[in-house]
Formats: C-alpha cells, sequence, structure tokens
C-alpha cells in the first residue's frame, strides 16, 4: 500500500559542489550545487522523500536559510560521496596537489555534520561522507592509501578504468550493529571507488567491517549511548548495487536501519546534545560563510 504524503520520511542529501569555472561553456563561472542520481533513488526505494540540503552561503547568499533550519526540518541526513577532504581539515598538508581535496566543501559538509548531530537526527555517510565524519569527530585519514597504508597486500581501492566496477571482500566485525543486520554474513563483496581512507578512527565510534587482506576500515558507527543520536556510514557505495544481483553485498538493510532510526527519532522526546569530546571539529558553522566569501578576492 502505497504511503501518503504525510507518512513519509523527508530525507536530506548533502550537495557535491562544481565551483564557478571561467573556462566552462555551460554555467560559465556558476557553481553548481547537485546530487548524484542514484544516490538519491536508493533512498526513495525504501519510500522516503529526498531534499537536496543546498549551502545557505555564497556570494550569492540572500535571506536567512540556515543549516540548522533544514536540520529542524528534516528526519535525517545522507552524507554524499565526491571529493576528496582536505588534508587541511584534519591537520595535515596535503603530500600531493591531486590530493588537496575540497576545502570549501569540506567547511559545508562539516557545518551540516554539526546541524543534524545537534538537532539529534540520525546522519548516515557514503565513501567520502564517511571520511568526512570521521574527521569531523576528531579522526584522520590516509591521504592516498597505496602510498601510506603499508600493508604488504595494500588492495587498488580504486580503479579509474573500472571505477564502480572495482570490487573487493569486507569482513563485517562480529557483534556489531551490522553484523546483526547480515545475521548470516562474514564476509561480503563491496564496490570500491576511493584512494582516501581511516587511518584513526574518531573517538566515540566502532568499526563495523574491514577491508580484506588489508584491512582498511569499510563501515563505522558511532557507539550508542545515552544523548548520542544515530550516525553510521559505509566507505562504499551502497546505492551503486544492483537490485537483485548477489554480485555484491545487499543495501537493503543498511538502508532500513537508517530509515528506521529516522522513524524513530522522528518520535522520541529529543534529548540535550552532549557536550565535550565529539563536538564537530572547528565548529564549522561558525567559518562556513566567512571561508566562501573569501574566495571573491
Amino acid at each position: 500500500m502505497t504511503q501518503p504524503v504525510s507518512a513519509r520520511l523527508k530525507i536530506g542529501l548533502s550537495a557535491c559542489f562544481s565551483h564557478a569555472d571561467p573556462a566552462r561553456s555551460l554555467f560559465t563561472n556558476k557553481t553548481l550545487q547537485y546530487v548524484e542520481q542514484s544516490i538519491a533513488h536508493w533512498l526513495m526505494s525504501a519510500g522516503a522523500m529526498v531534499v537536496m540540503v543546498p549551502c545557505p552561503t555564497g556570494e550569492t547568499a540572500r535571506g536567512d536559510t540556515k543549516l540548522s533550519h533544514y536540520a529542524e526540518w528534516l528526519d535525517g541526513v545522507v552524507m554524499h560521496g565526491g571529493a576528496d577532504v582536505w588534508p587541511g581539515s584534519y591537520g595535515e598538508v596535503p603530500l600531493k596537489d591531486a590530493w588537496i581535496g575540497d576545502r570549501i566543501r569540506d567547511l559545508y559538509d562539516l557545518a551540516l555534520v554539526e546541524a543534524f548531530e545537534q538537532a539529534g537526527k540520525p546522519i548516515f555517510g557514503v565513501c567520502r561522507g564517511l571520511q568526512l565524519i570521521n574527521v569531523a569527530f576528531g579522526g584522520t585519514l590516509y591521504q592516498d592509501i597505496e602510498e601510506q597504508h603499508g600493508h604488504p597486500q595494500t588492495l587498488k581501492h580504486r580503479d579509474p578504468v573500472t571505477y564502480d566496477q572495482n570490487f573487493h571482500e569486507i569482513e563485517i566485525v562480529q557483534g556489531t550493529r551490522l553484523s546483526k543486520l547480515y545475521p548470516e554474513v562474514r564476509t561480503a563483496r563491496v564496490n570500491s571507488i576511493h584512494h582516501q581512507g581511516i587511518k584513526g578512527l574518531a573517538p566515540g565510534f566502532e568499526v563495523e567491517a574491514w577491508s580484506l587482506p588489508d584491512r582498511v576500515p569499510e563501515a563505522i558507527r558511532r557507539r550508542p549511548e545515552k544523548g548520542r543520536s544515530y550516525i553510521s556510514a559505509t566507505q562504499w557505495h551502497p546505492e551503486f548495487h544492483k537490485y537483485g544481483s548477489t554480485e555484491t553485498v545487499d543495501d537493503t538493510p543498511i538502508l532500513h536501519d537508517f530509515l528506521w532510526a529516522c522513524a524513530t527519532a522522528k518520535v522520541a522526546p529529543r534529548t540535550t546534545p552532549r557536550s565535550g569530546p565529539g563536538k564537530i571539529r572547528d565548529r564549522a558553522a561558525r567559518v562556513l560563510q566567512q571561508a566562501l566569501l573569501r574566495r571573491r578576492s
């Protein structure tokens, strides 16, 4: 039976950025914010209403809409994949120009995570989203897994030729929430489209899956404690799983777990956010507007 609109969950989706480029023939010198189709369709497959959360600041900004308004209105948010995380976001200098990432998007994403965390709304991260969440709560990243990880059997986690057809095995950590979603599964096959990855895990989080054989974190979750909202993430793209395929792990339990958390938070009494360890790195919401406006000069 089709759900009425009033009963459907409203899920935010973070924006991808294509920054102003005077050499671009279409939308010349305009900043584009967009979503990738398959992740929106993945969320919609379970009946959710999907809303892109645009960055409210920048050279063309008008009005008083804030990310906190979206966090109050929506039931949860998904942090999109995309560009590298700027190493400066976790206190490092880029080792190569190619790994400089997107500092402006980092500030937006950090502010978005902060807004939803402060509102007590569930957050799910995909690929870059996992990395950004880890950084937001005090973790660090490998700028490049192949060059920095140092495992004798380090995998090629990103292949620009095969792209979403690059796969590897993962091991699900027993006793975790993820293992309960897949009770009969110890190892599974997932896509792999990244070259950065978690080096130091953020305090308060646990690893729920590792890549095999090189043991790079592939799924993380914030430990459930009183007053802490749901936050989980996967390094792979669950939205790229082909419906009905047995070649890669079925994404349906992951999606339903996140949406169940959103539905639960919607009816649960709001608790006061915790302070101290775990607050968003650098309080990104306070510097986002200044950082974006500096691009004028």
